[in-house]
């Protein structure tokens, strides 16, 4: 698929205040494709996002749901990781040497070993890694994975960033919890086709106004496990008004800083992303 341009869209109005809502906080959506079932990989083409994201000043940066192996059902099994699993050192290594956390999915053993859950890892900036599994299943997943447990928000410079895997974000109380629980930034890993693009996208401008919560959405940029993604990541800022988004497929950084309480967005295409032949 062919880069997109630099594409820049901001904001007039003033939002409203964040903790330390005159510092700079910068935020992004890596829209990729993932190659079936090659971690290796896959892996290789993240480290690409991550340097593109740390050279334009990203701190915290969010992976589809399960990037590293592409939605690849019959595979979970055989590709699930424990979180401190070896293979995850070079993305381990980069965000801690780079300052940026980051959010990656891959299928995730259960601890009791009685399944597989569809996980999101956090690498951190001092090497820890934080794991999230998804709490409500599509339809259909429970054939490859068990219901998981959540995880904690993400610290992001002073800010609560709540993690959503895909299909929880239909549950309204997913996202008002977190903003109970104090979340300013509610980040989802997405799997999203064309039928399922408009009503989900209107979810999150929703909690993003409902809320008072910046939104950000990654979403795959091409066909994964037979289903045709449609890119399309976006960020929107408290109260509802949309920031910033890929104009569709590919392999692109989407990126959205809030300086002096107000955002400004970016559409990044990443160097050496491009999908295989």
């Amino acid at each position: 698929m062919s880069q997109q341009p630099h594409v820049t869209l901001r904001t007039t109005q003033a939002l409203p205040a964040l903790p330390d809502a005159m510092t700079t906080l910068t935020i992004a959506a890596a829209q990729t494709t993932s190659i079936a079932g090659d971690i290796q990989a896959n892996i290789a083409r993240h480290l690409r996002f991550m340097q593109t994201a740390a050279d334009h000043g990203v701190q915290f940066l969010v992976f589809p749901e399960l990037s590293l192996t592409g939605y690849e059902r019959t595979l979970a099994r055989a590709l699930a990781i424990r979180p401190d699993d070896a293979v995850l050192h070079p993305l381990r290594e980069f965000a801690q040497h780079s300052g940026m956390i980051a959010v990656v999915g891959i299928p995730v053993r259960a601890d009791n070993g009685a399944g597989v859950y569809i996980g999101a890892l956090v690498l951190q900036t001092n090497g820890e890694i934080g794991t999230y599994t998804k709490q409500h299943l599509h339809p259909g997943e429970e054939a490859a994975f068990v219901p998981g447990r959540g995880g904690q928000a993400v610290n992001v410079a002073g800010h609560q960033a709540a993690l959503a895997i895909c299909a929880e974000i239909t549950q309204p109380d997913h996202a008002r919890m977190a903003a109970q629980a104090g979340a300013g930034i509610y980040a989802a890993g997405m799997l999203l086709t064309e039928a399922g693009h408009a009503p989900e996208t209107g979810l999150l401008a929703g909690y993003a106004a409902d809320h008072g919560m910046a939104v950000l959405m990654a979403n795959h940029g091409g066909a994964t496990g037979g289903w045709e993604a449609v890119g399309r990541s976006a960020i929107w800022a408290e109260g509802g008004r949309a920031v910033v988004a890929a104009p569709g497929p590919g392999n692109v950084l989407v990126k959205a800083t809030r300086e002096a309480g107000r955002w400004s967005g970016q559409v990044v295409p990443v160097p050496g992303a491009l999908p295989a032949a």
